[in-house]
């Protein structure tokens, strides 16, 4: 059994093994291949009868092109960077790891609206710096602190990241409201459900965890932003593609928004020239909730597993 990893460097850039993937036959590791080069995707993979990817696209061309393919596995639980219709049509079986990351991406949300609240990061270089030994007080604060405790935060898709941030929300005082639209009593037990217009008029803070589909594309937008309080804070480590990052940028230089904190952007890398880059206190980190060494390795030993039952003629984690 070939196995082709066309970029497996952020998966693993040597602090992991790939061993649970080498036990299951002969492996070829990538760290990167170019998305744009499909000649290049295709010659790759070749005769490989798997090729696991995490966000190098494999098309309906580059398919074509490997007649030995049976799977294609993506070392993440989005799987949007594979045509998956036509690997359907062709036989061939496209899987992810759907469960892998929940408590850190969750841990991530509120750390990131912890840090707008406390700069913390901030004043830590500023204390590097210099500035508290020569400064006269005992103490010194370059930005509000804001205390979460008593506020009210929104989250946008109650799934199991949505569940969990809500969960950690909740025991730090903060009332919960939620907009999804599949609703269930496990929801209802850390958040009220709520319209999102509602949502947006009553919320503090305004959490996005849910996939990106063509419904919530770009659902902060201007007409939304408006609806929403006079200094709300937008965190985002869901999908890049759910704001509009304009209107956004907007926002904050107006101080209608307050903060954003974001691990993500619509175009990653980020393109020099998007508009959050100038924006005054937008903190923007590379989407990288998900990058514990713990959640790595789970991504390691599911994606095997998937492998493992594509050989033994049973597929799991099909998409």
């Amino acid at each position: 059994m070939k196995i082709v990893v066309l970029d497996g460097f952020t998966e693993n850039p040597g602090d992991i093994s790939w061993g649970p993937v080498e036990e299951l036959g002969e492996v070829v590791v990538y760290d990167r291949t170019s998305f744009e080069e499909t000649d290049l995707i295709a010659e790759r993979i070749g005769g490989a009868e798997i090729a696991v990817t995490n966000k190098t696209p494999i098309s309906a061309a580059t398919i074509d092109r490997c007649p030995n393919l049976r799977a294609i596995a993506v070392l993440a639980t989005g799987y949007n960077v594979v045509d998956v219709a036509h690997a359907k049509e062709r036989g061939i079986v496209v899987q992810n790891v759907p469960v892998y990351g929940t408590d850190n991406v969750s841990q991530f949300a509120v750390g990131l609206l912890m840090e707008v609240c406390s700069h913390i990061g901030h004043h830590s270089d500023s204390v590097h710096a210099g500035d508290w030994a020569k400064n006269p007080d005992w103490c010194y604060w370059n930005y509000p602190m804001i205390e979460v405790s008593g506020k009210t935060a929104g989250i946008i898709g109650l799934g199991r990241i949505g569940y969990n941030t809500a969960k950690i929300l909740g025991a730090m005082n903060v009332r919960v409201i939620a907009y999804d639209i599949n609703r269930s009593d496990r929801g209802r037990e850390v958040a009220e459900y709520v319209e999102l217009d509602e949502l947006f008029r009553q919320s503090d803070f305004i959490f996005l965890h849910c996939p990106l589909f063509p419904d919530v594309e770009r659902i902060i937008r201007r007409e939304n932003i408006e609806k929403m309080k006079d200094g709300v804070i937008l965190v985002n480590n869901s999908r890049g593609g759910l704001v509009d990052e304009a209107d956004l940028a907007h926002a904050l230089m107006s101080g209608k928004v307050a903060a954003a904190a974001l691990d993500v952007v619509s175009t990653e890398p980020i393109r020099e020239d998007n508009p959050l880059l100038g924006a005054k206190n937008c903190i923007i980190t590379p989407h990288i909730s998900w990058a514990t060494k713990e959640a790595r390795e789970r991504i390691m030993q599911t994606t095997a597993e998937n492998i493992r039952s594509v050989i033994e003629g049973h597929p799991i984690h099909t998409v």
